[in-house]
């Protein structure tokens, strides 16, 4: 206890969060005791915007209420202490976190030094000690700027949105962008008509020296265009000979990509691991915070001279001198901020490390990604062979790749976004010019154009890079707020069944027949919503330079430079600020309400008016006007439907819904739609239909007594107990194993505990006893949990 008195006499470091403390008082000695801020320590206040716009944009901050634990503990600390550490990140935001614990806990200059490091190793630590540096201003005054200009955007144009759009809206200078993006290349997928050809591929074999027969695989170098044009190719080919015409060789080289940033490692981590990209950065800050990697959010592929001598060393030990080449990479992203190094492994010879699943998979990517930057090129020898159709200009194509030396691919092979619908090069066997060749399959498939893909979370992150939109820092937490807002859904979408024609050669004749194949399958894409699009088309119409690509990417240069000290930041906001409220008050007062309302037609029983248009809960269909005597009819697209492309018939089709199927155990049983999706309605209960599977204006009484028996088994299985003395009190099972359910709370079953055997008493004694824990939870809820970096 003496010690740790004596420490708070000496040296306080204070960190953001409690893992990285705890991680960096096993490097210092017993005069540093090292206290986690939880993140920010303040924000700018609701009121009145946060800003004093009247005296040069003044922040008007105040202490989180979950945070005032926190200050009141750390203020303490810092007057007895000799000398105050601010250890919080080396970017902008660990910058300014550094800034205002100064401020809140009135620092003095003389007993305050700043250090900054971008890995947590004993060495990074003590060096940084030893070459402490005052809070970089500028740097402060960058994330001052992001976050006044932030707050003044959603402030004003939130509102506008509320009145002329619809009520709880929101808007951000990032977010809108990243939205009209996706919106943009839904509209390109709307207005896509895919053409067709037909692919002719064949296979050959031959017999080599030893006797063997040897097959490959191999592609016609033209395409029909007609299902005509490929019979009649196929039917010249039915009794033709063929040879080889040409074999060439050519050997090539592959380099490997460059360590990862920030942006490179969500899209990899997405490919490869199927993470998100929240789920990404939440992952690699753990890791960071546990001294496993260096710091998660940089754009820089730079590695330290030290690192790399590290990762030489390995190489040659683990796999020989042959494998390693040296690399510098240069960092090619617009607007590249600090310079930090690329994600690395903080030792680079470390392989493995403890931790949990997710941990030890993103730490082996990036451990193999760093080590493989710096190995030699693989050398391949690419392989094309020709054949010659007897009596043809065309010609069948194969190809081929051999790995001569594997170099860096013996670690690791980057992963693409591309979607392909050819197949890969295959192993050609050993064949010489004019070989003849048997036929074995002939065949020609109808294949049809790609429509634009649509974005991924982590091809969005790509995306926003390239244009230099947002930086490291910006990404997670702009896709998760489109997400969270409502503007985008995250999802898998089945495809659609589609027709084609086959064509092939059996027994020397032409067979034809139409054959069925699903389309257009996607998988974890993100899929903008009908109030995303009309949003964003109020956006584009009123606030053009808002929503632009080019005013994004200047603004962002402009808080670079500001970092660097060329411009004053209340300057740069007042350059943007009052035009932008002008924008503001003439649309407020000039713009009409935007539902995006798109007329279909006259209803033809009653001649009433058809529309499509944002409601109340989101997009429907109104059969009438409101200007009639007779109320309008009300139905809500369904998952599938937009309002840009829904037809007259299938928005006719919306007002038969909700409607009755039949009856199962004498109660009726209803399809319809509602603000949760379809659904079946039986006895008073409700069942959600299958998204890509049922089709609430199609499904019959079977599917939906088959639907209401999986959901009652289901329910079943769920409920393990339920007690006369109270119906509010059941015991559960859940996802993580049995829980007891409480009058819409949930509390944990010990693991020693048997759930069934569970008494009611005994219920009531651990609900008290998680009730008492939770609001002891929630007093230390400011020393729980670190706030997250805001966009």
């Amino acid at each position: 206890m003496a010690k740790k008195e004596k420490a708070t006499e000496e040296n306080l470091v204070i960190v953001e969060s409690p893992a990285k403390a705890k991680t960096i008082e096993k490097f210092l000695g017993q005069n540093f005791l090292v206290k986690s801020s939880f993140g920010h320590i303040r924000d700018l206040a609701k009121k009145d915007f946060g800003i004093d716009i009247n005296n040069n944009y003044a922040p008007q901050y105040v202490i989180s209420e979950d945070k005032k634990q926190v200050v009141s503990e750390l203020r303490s600390l810092a007057q007895e202490a000799k000398t105050v550490w601010l250890a919080s990140d080396e970017d902008r935001e660990g910058e300014a976190i550094a800034w205002h614990l100064s401020e809140v806990l009135n620092l003095s200059s003389e007993k305050t030094r700043r250090i900054v490091f971008h890995e947590i190793t004993k060495e990074a630590i003590l060096r940084a000690i030893e070459s402490p540096r005052n809070i970089d201003q500028n740097l402060v005054n960058a994330q001052q700027a992001r976050r006044v200009l932030d707050r003044l955007v959603g402030f004003e144009l939130s509102p506008v949105l509320w009145k002329k759009v619809k009520p709880s809206l929101s808007a951000g200078r990032v977010q809108s962008v990243a939205v009209r993006l996706l919106v943009e290349r839904e509209r390109e997928i709307f207005d896509f008509k895919p053409d067709s050809s037909f692919r002719v591929s064949a296979v050959f074999s031959l017999f080599d020296d030893k006797g063997s027969q040897k097959e490959f695989k191999a592609e016609l170098n033209h395409r029909f265009q007609t299902v005509g044009e490929a019979r009649a190719f196929l039917e010249q080919c039915a009794n033709a000979s063929f040879k080889v015409h040409s074999v060439i060789k050519k050997p090539s080289t592959k380099s490997p990509a460059a360590p990862f940033t920030t942006s490179t490692l969500q899209q990899e981590a997405a490919r490869k691991l199927g993470f998100s990209v929240g789920q990404t950065m939440s992952i690699a800050q753990r890791l960071y915070e546990a001294g496993k990697i260096t710091y998660m959010r940089t754009d820089s592929v730079n590695l330290a001279k030290s690192a790399v001598n590290t990762i030489v060393d390995a190489i040659k030990s683990e796999m020989g001198e042959k494998y390693v080449k040296v690399r510098q990479f240069k960092t090619k992203s617009k607007g590249a901020q600090e310079a930090h190094e690329a994600i690395r492994p903080t030792y680079p010879n470390v392989a493995t490390i403890e931790g949990t699943a997710a941990e030890k998979k993103l730490y082996d990517l990036i451990y193999k990604r760093t080590m493989a930057s710096q190995m030699s090129d693989a050398i391949i020898e690419k392989t094309t062979v020709a054949v010659e159709i007897a009596g043809q200009k065309y010609q069948f194509v194969a190809t081929g790749e051999v790995v001569k030396f594997d170099g860096f691919l013996k670690v690791y092979i980057e992963s693409s976004d591309k979607e392909e619908d050819e197949e890969s090069a295959d192993f050609l066997p050993p064949v010489k010019e004019n070989d003849p060749l048997d036929l074995k399959t002939l065949e020609a498939r109808q294949r049809f154009s790609h429509k634009p893909p649509r974005y991924s979370e982590a091809s969005l992150v790509r995306k926003l890079e390239e244009l230099g939109i947002g930086r490291p820092s910006t990404y997670a937490p702009t896709i998760s707020t489109i997400q969270q807002r409502g503007y985008v859904v995250k999802e898998d979408r089945p495809g659609e069944e589609r027709h084609y024609q086959y064509l092939w050669i059996e027994d020397g004749k032409v067979h034809q027949e139409a054959r069925k194949e699903i389309a257009n399958a996607e998988r974890n894409k993100l899929f903008p919503t009908d109030i995303a699009m009309v949003v964003n088309d109020f956006l584009v119409n009123y606030f053009p330079n808002i929503v632009s690509y080019d005013f994004t990417a200047r603004v962002e240069q402009e808080f670079d430079e500001i970092a660097m000290g060329k411009v004053e930041w209340q300057k740069a906001i007042d350059n943007f600020y009052k035009p932008f409220h002008r924008q503001v008050e003439e649309t407020l007062e000039k713009s009409t309400r935007e539902t995006g309302e798109r007329f279909l037609g006259n209803d033809p029983k009653t001649g009433k008016p058809i529309i499509v248009r944002i409601g109340r809960f989101g997009p429907m269909a109104q059969l009438g006007s409101s200007d009639d005597e007779e109320k309008p009819r009300y139905a809500p697209l369904t998952r599938d439907q937009h309002i840009e492309t829904i037809t007259f018939e299938e928005a006719l089709k919306l007002f038969e819904l909700p409607r009755e199927l039949g009856t199962f155990e004498d109660k009726k049983v209803v399809v319809g739609v509602g603000r949760f999706g379809p659904y079946v309605r039986h006895d008073g209960k409700f069942v959600s239909l299958k998204k890509g599977v049922d089709d609430p204006l199609t499904i019959d009484l079977d599917r939906a007594i088959e639907l209401i028996k999986e959901k009652r088994e289901k329910d079943n299985k769920k409920t393990i107990k339920t007690f006369e003395e109270d119906k509010d009190l059941q015991i559960l099972n859940g996802r993580w194993g049995p829980y007891i359910s409480y009058k819409k709370k949930n509390y944990k079953i010990p693991k020693d505990q048997e759930a069934a055997a569970l008494s009611y008493e005994d219920c009531l004694r651990l609900i008290e006893e998680g009730d008492k824990s939770k609001k002891s939870k929630s007093k230390k809820k400011s020393t729980s949990k670190r706030t997250s970096k805001k966009d």
